[in-house]
């Protein structure tokens, strides 16, 4: 009986031999698997280290995908909002035959229609006179108003010396013609009821109105109410009319600043209206 401590035979030494080399080869192999894959990382972060800090600027492609794209399409800077367009004045906002209109533009060219107008809407004027004064409402109200400020900003007390007139009473004024001052029937703005001969309780009227204190006030300030001096003496050959110091016509507060404001200083130029013809 042989002895289990005797050595192994030698085919079975030669199996164990094999077993055992090719176990170490499959390890090796793995090993080296694992270990190339760890090497390929490293090296390509640090390739991309190296691209992304110096860019080669002949080569699009060396640029990081979104460094390239920034630089090829630069995001726009917020466009402005457009300027707003200033509105204009508008010129067509009222009617300048109507003789309802408070803009109503009436010389010895354009006479009333119907000649023989009567304003609907007169009212008594509640104001210091010579003779009791009508106007329209609205030109009543800012007859009034400009009145009490010429009191309480400048102490001037002012007065009406004429306002609305009728159709026949105009006839009976004008007469032959002869007063280059008067206006023929229908053709009057007195009759229109915008229309006011402005004085001073203290006695100042027509010609007086040039060089006096409340004059000038109301050449200064009359636009805030709504009235425009409406015979200048430097446009005698477009209204037709020699100067008035004391003729005030209503066109409202709109029209009257806007003509203040752009020096406009007859009805005629501002609406581009023929000059008017004088006697």
């Amino acid at each position: 009986m042989s002895d289990p401590r005797e050595a192994p035979s030698e085919p079975v030494q030669r199996r164990r031999m094999i077993v055992a080399l090719s176990l170490t080869a499959a390890l090796v192999a793995v090993a080296a698997v694992v270990v190339g894959a760890v090497t390929g990382a490293e090296g390509g972060e640090s390739a991309e280290a190296t691209t992304r800090s110096t860019p080669n600027s002949a080569d699009p492609s060396s640029v990081p995908s979104g460094e390239a794209t920034a630089s090829a399409t630069p995001r726009p800077a917020p466009s402005a909002a457009p300027a707003a367009t200033p509105v204009g004045f508008d010129k067509t906002a009222r009617s300048l035959d109507d003789p309802m209109s408070i803009w109503v533009v009436v010389n010895r060219d354009r006479p009333l229609n119907p000649e023989d107008f009567v304003p609907p809407d007169l009212v008594s004027v509640p104001v210091a006179h010579s003779w009791e004064p009508e106007l329209r409402q609205e030109a009543s109200d800012a007859v009034v108003a400009m009145f009490q400020a010429a009191a309480n900003e400048a102490g001037f007390f002012l007065a009406s010396n004429s306002a609305y007139r009728s159709y026949s009473t105009q006839v009976d004024l004008y007469g032959d013609g002869s007063d280059p001052t008067t206006a023929p029937p229908g053709r009057s703005e007195h009759q229109t009821g915008l229309g006011i001969d402005i004085g001073t309780e203290r006695g100042c009227t027509f010609e007086c109105m040039e060089d006096s204190a409340e004059g000038q006030w109301l050449r200064d300030n009359a636009y805030r109410f709504g009235f425009l001096l409406r015979y200048p003496a430097d446009k005698v050959d477009v209204t037709g009319y020699p100067h008035e110091a004391w003729h005030y016509r209503y066109i409202g507060v709109d029209l009257a600043t806007e003509m203040h404001n752009t020096g406009s200083t007859t009805l005629e130029e501002f609406f581009g209206l023929p000059a008017a013809p004088q006697r």
